[in-house]
């Protein structure tokens, strides 16, 4: 199968799309991918690309990648959001037909965190390459964009609906990430277009794995170490965690170890010193090879949301990685996700926001025997293995494209 995948985002940034599309590759389809400018999360395009200008190169020296130029995110602002935003959706227009001449598609698959406008250069490439046009639903517009503050005037917010309902309507089939998305995504679409489709991880990816620091490595083999990894962003309530870490300051033994970056880091290192935080650990970003391992060596992964109806019927996708690596997952997380983990039996869940239970379920696993928190990972890793395997999924989603 000929398909066609466009992202704003994809390698070297650590998006799941990126094992999407080796998967594809490996299962015998011919994968082209358009994309922009590496510059997320922390905001400056990458070193060996610039802003302007297109680009060709090609993933894992093998699968084509097309390129357009955009404005990068910066170090985050409104102004910002929206010219990278918008940069990319007017230059895949300009761009993208051109540069994919000649080339002939059966599916164009777009993968779509925010902004979903990302979506709106995919629209006339289906037509021009008579394909099918999916769209992988990863955030729910205009709901997130309420849920993050980014936008609060009612007349823009449904300014903004009217623009989703139009983007789902030229969509032949929309996925969503989790099965909370129907009700949401049913009010600007045809609830026949909507099939549930879950992210998924490739836990037995033949990528090198990298060692991880030798001071990183004696931290999470001294201590009970709970590891949040991810975007430190607005919406990863990083508040709960500064005063989960504020309580758990006696707990000689036990380590608040963040790892990542974005736009709320610097806000992080401002709390971690104010408050004298010697138990709050900001170990900055790593690359995905490193992962599994930082992974295999902490006692508990952390994952926590916002107290918000939009992100409650989120799954993040840490999620499904959480799983994968077989550790005790501590969930401070509303609906969809938390169900995810309670199902599982992979860990310990609390509501969004809510300090005093987190702080309590920290204890609490940590109070437990070796071989009870073991079980809980296993049960996690059993449970991913039956939902979330990536190689099963992809040969799903083929299924869905045809």
């Amino acid at each position: 199968m000929k398909i066609l995948v466009l992202s704003q985002y994809f390698w070297p940034e650590s998006f799941i799309i990126n094992d999407i599309v080796r998967t594809l590759y490996e299962q015998g389809h011919e994968v082209v991918v358009s994309t922009g400018k590496p510059n997320y999360p922390d905001g400056k395009i990458f070193d060996g690309y610039s802003a302007k200008g297109t680009q060709y190169e090609c993933y894992l020296g093998k699968i084509d990648v097309l390129r357009v130029p955009l404005w990068p995110r910066g170090e985050g602002g409104a102004k910002n959001l929206i010219l990278n935003y918008l940069s990319f959706v007017l230059a895949g227009l300009l761009f993208l037909p051109w540069m994919l001449r000649k080339r002939e598609f059966d599916a164009i698959l777009v993968f779509a965190p925010s902004p979903i406008l990302q979506a709106i250069p995919a629209i006339p490439l289906k037509w021009l390459k008579k394909a099918k046009l999916a769209l992988w639903v990863q955030d729910l517009w205009p709901e997130s964009l309420k849920a993050t503050g980014f936008i609060s005037n009612p007349h823009v917010l449904r300014a903004v609906g009217w623009l989703v309902r139009g983007i789902y309507r030229f969509c032949d089939i929309l996925l969503v990430q989790s099965r909370a998305f129907f009700e949401p995504v049913s009010r600007y679409a045809d609830r026949e277009k909507i099939v549930y489709y879950p992210n998924s991880m490739d836990a037995n990816s033949p990528v090198d794995r990298e060692p991880i620091p030798a001071e990183l490595s004696e931290l999470l083999d001294q201590y009970f170490c709970v590891v949040f990894a991810g975007n430190l962003g607005t919406a990863q309530a990083l508040d709960t965690l500064v005063q989960a870490a504020v309580h758990l300051r006696d707990d000689v033994q036990v380590r608040l170890v963040i790892v990542g970056s974005g736009s709320r880091l610097a806000w992080l290192k401002s709390q971690q010193q104010a408050l004298d935080l010697n138990n709050l650990i900001l170990a900055g970003r790593f690359a995905p090879q490193a992962m599994p391992k930082i992974f295999e060596k902490s006692s508990a992964l952390l994952v926590s949301l916002n107290d918000n109806e939009a992100f409650a019927q989120t799954v993040p996708s840490k999620i499904q990685a959480y799983l994968a690596a077989g550790r005790p997952i501590l969930a401070s997380i509303n609906g969809e996700g938390a169900r995810v983990v309670s199902e599982a039996g992979a860990g310990l869940t609390s509501a969004a926001e809510e300090v005093l239970p987190l702080v309590e379920n920290i204890r609490r696993l940590h109070a437990l025997g070796v071989a009870e928190r073991e079980a809980m990972g296993k049960s996690g890793r059993d449970y991913f293995d039956v939902n979330f395997d990536m190689p099963s999924q992809v040969k799903n989603l083929v299924r869905l494209l045809s």
